[in-house]
């Protein structure tokens, strides 16, 4: 789980959710509050780091103090190239099931939001049946906390912020004291989180959701496969994983279709929808115009909670 106040990853995969809000003219995901949570100094700076990213090429450092001193071509491609893709989709990936699962259950559901980093939802969704429960590290949460101060922001009265040391804390009781209601139809999502933790790791996480899920409840989260740290990786995924651990964010396992299948039975969950790295092409970024491709080694999961699959 994120884990610093400001992790490196969370602004980048923000500043990609702004940008493309803001320029692209072929939208996947329009997070129009992206750019405001981040902050004009902020979005400028994530800027600079973006352009100075060290993908192997000649090009020359960036003075990041200076906006605008970096080669706009370099900063478009390292932004297609290496960060856009992975946060677009998996939000529109995730809201379109919190869409459906709404509509399918015609009244009051629960989205918990696992890592919830500078997510936005909350102050986008304008469904009052809708309780939103943002967990993340206490650090994390003060800065955002902090950010929607500074903005004015109100928070929504179905938002609760829950602050979880997820090395110390125990999830399910930190989210029952903030009105976590057993038996509500919930989502839960955990987003750009599986790059960083060991399979044992992955599926305790998903075996404590399963124990305040009930049947028909869904989990949601992209994963990197086992290509992502091993000599077969292509350039673009090693590129990536020198990028979240040049920030102190090292990937740490890349999980085989088949591992994530057993960790989420295992915890009563059963696959409903895997996209992989093709299918992602082929929905999200086919006959683009803005050089933004899918990863190939980077799959989008939802699983349902059945009462009849757990310990399998």
């Amino acid at each position: 789980m994120i884990t610093k106040q400001e992790s490196t990853t969370a602004k980048l995969c923000a500043f990609a959710r702004a940008y493309h809000s803001n320029f692209s003219k072929e939208k996947i995901f329009d997070d129009y509050l992206a750019f405001d949570l981040m902050g004009f100094d902020g979005y400028n700076e994530i800027a600079g780091v973006i352009a100075d990213i060290p993908t192997g090429d000649s090009g020359n450092a960036v003075d990041l103090k200076t906006y605008g001193g970096f080669s706009k071509e370099k900063f478009s491609g390292n932004l297609a190239d290496y960060i856009a893709p992975i946060p677009l989709i998996r939000i529109d990936f995730t809201e379109r099931i919190i869409n459906r699962f709404t509509r399918r259950h015609n009244g009051r559901i629960q989205y918990v939001i696992l890592g919830a980093g500078m997510d936005t939802f909350s102050f986008r969704n304008a469904n009052d049946s809708i309780s939103v429960f943002e967990v993340d590290h206490p650090d994390t949460q003060r800065f955002k906390l902090d950010r929607i101060r500074e903005l004015s922001w109100c928070i929504p009265r179905g938002v609760r912020f829950v602050p979880v040391d997820f090395a110390r804390d125990h999830l399910p009781e930190k989210l029952y004291a903030q009105d976590f209601a057993d038996g509500v139809p919930t989502v839960f999502s955990i987003l750009g989180v599986s790059y960083y933790l060991s399979l044992p790791t992955f599926t305790e996480t998903l075996k404590t959701l399963s124990s305040i899920a009930h049947d028909g409840d869904l989990v949601v989260f992209d994963f990197p496969d086992e290509t992502t740290l091993t000599k077969n990786a292509s350039e673009r995924t090693r590129i990536l994983a020198r990028i979240t651990q040049s920030f102190g964010e090292p990937m740490v396992h890349g999980f085989r279709l088949s591992e994530i299948r057993q960790a989420l039975n295992s915890a009563g969950f059963e696959v409903v929808n895997h996209l992989s790295p093709k299918a992602i092409e082929h929905h999200y970024f086919r006959d683009r115009s803005d050089g933004l491709h899918a990863f190939d080694n980077i799959h989008l999961i939802s699983a349902v909670r059945r009462e009849d699959r757990k310990g399998e």
